[in-house]
């Protein structure tokens, strides 16, 4: 009788996508600390302080989290989705807020707890998750009316404006892709979503012709830092202007040539491992501080381990990420009802923008934004929002049979 019993606990798990996780848990693990234990400095320090064991802490709380998620049934989860949405929101305001948000890197992004720098942003995509699949759940006729439509986009655009107010570009581009894939899987009527593709296509052609094009006191005000990664990208030269001295060509030039060095590191890093890479900790890219040390275990993480283990290792890192991604599409499919689906669909897509925009970033595909690669990426809010995400299409996987 316990025999059955342990067997039917362990078919309600999706076996098969928590060990792709596990894998790129293991794989994180030993790449943050390919990435940092690099400096005598790094060595010396004490082992409670070093990155690759507080990345081990994420990963176990995370878990924790995500199994203790596992014990509701996300039929009952959902009933709070608006209030756990709403307290996102007020969050995401009060890290707007001196003496209450903290300021990296230029923007403020963090709530500093004194042991964990929080980021609102990260668990606010999953509240809009939750959100989101709520109310489209209901039936598909409501969602002909435009009212519930407009409802619907202003559950998207409210924390995608609050996070570009901080600002954070990549977040809060995220926000997009999965509201729009969660309104195409709840059945929302077509002209809608073409209305609404067109719009969004319109402003981001606007938006860059703007930032490229446009004479500085007619653009979008964005962060200087923002609009040079974007110049970047494109390739546009800095100083354009007519009439600019040579000192000035020259100064921008200059600055355009160090903007544009962690992608062409990156870029280096990629292509040097070949196809089986230098070997683990033999990467010289991060060595010797060429793929610079502040980024290489967190954004750039994908480009250390392309060069330590090239063409191969990176084909595991994607195999991983594919397997995540595909049984994450076949419990949707097997989600008893549209509430289940459209949660499973959102954190699919969720993660896949993840992946693609973090990988594009790192060999050129897409401009640099800051968004963390799920489980690889060293980062407690990342770590744990996303293991939060397993743990949901976990529940949903649960509780497909449950009525």
């Amino acid at each position: 009788m316990f025999d059955a019993h342990l067997n039917e606990h362990h078919a309600r798990l999706d076996r098969l996508q928590l060990g792709a996780v596990l894998g790129l848990m293991i794989v994180g693990a030993l790449f943050v600390f390919s990435a940092t234990m690099v400096t005598e400095s790094a060595m010396a320090a004490a082992w409670y302080k070093q990155s690759w064991v507080r990345q081990l802490v994420w990963y176990s709380l995370g878990i924790g989290v995500a199994g203790a998620l596992c014990l509701l049934d996300y039929r009952a989860l959902t009933r709070w989705s608006f209030v756990i949405y709403w307290g996102m929101i007020l969050l995401l305001v009060a890290v707007l807020i001196p003496g209450i948000g903290s300021v990296r890197f230029g923007a403020r992004r963090w709530i500093d707890l004194a042991v964990f720098q929080f980021q609102p942003s990260e668990f606010a995509k999953l509240a809009f998750i939750l959100a989101q699949a709520h109310f489209l759940s209901r039936p598909v006729d409501e969602l002909r009316l435009p009212a519930n439509f407009a409802k619907a986009l202003g559950l998207m655009l409210l924390p995608f404006l609050l996070i570009m107010k901080e600002p954070d570009l990549g977040s809060a581009l995220v926000f997009l892709p999965t509201g729009i894939v969660m309104l195409f899987a709840a059945g929302t009527p077509r002209k809608y979503l073409v209305r609404l593709l067109a719009g969004v296509g319109l402003l981001g052609a606007l938006f860059l012709v703007d930032v490229l094009f446009a004479p500085p006191h007619w653009q979008i005000k964005l962060e200087d830092y923002q609009k040079r990664r974007l110049l970047v990208f494109f390739g546009t030269d800095y100083e354009s202007r007519p009439g600019a001295s040579k000192a000035e060509i020259d100064a921008a030039r200059k600055q355009q040539f160090d903007d544009s060095h962690n992608v062409r590191q990156a870029l280096i890093s990629v292509g040097s491992g070949g196809l089986s890479g230098k070997g683990w900790r033999q990467g010289t890219q991060n060595a010797l501080g060429y793929l610079p040390r502040a980024v290489a275990h967190n954004d750039f993480i994908f480009s250390v381990i392309a060069e330590e283990k090239g063409f191969i290792g990176s084909l595991v890192v994607l195999a991983l990420y594919g397997t995540v991604l595909f049984t994450g599409l076949r419990i949707a499919g097997q989600a008893r009802d549209r509430l289940g689906r459209l949660l499973a669909v959102g954190v699919v897509t969720l993660l896949f923008s993840h992946v693609f925009i973090n990988i594009g970033m790192n060999i050129r595909l897409m401009p640099v934004t800051g968004v963390p690669l799920p489980l690889l990426s060293y980062g407690g809010s990342s770590v744990l929002g996303s293991l939060i995400a397993i743990g949901m299409l976990q529940n949903i996987y649960m509780y497909r049979n449950s009525y």
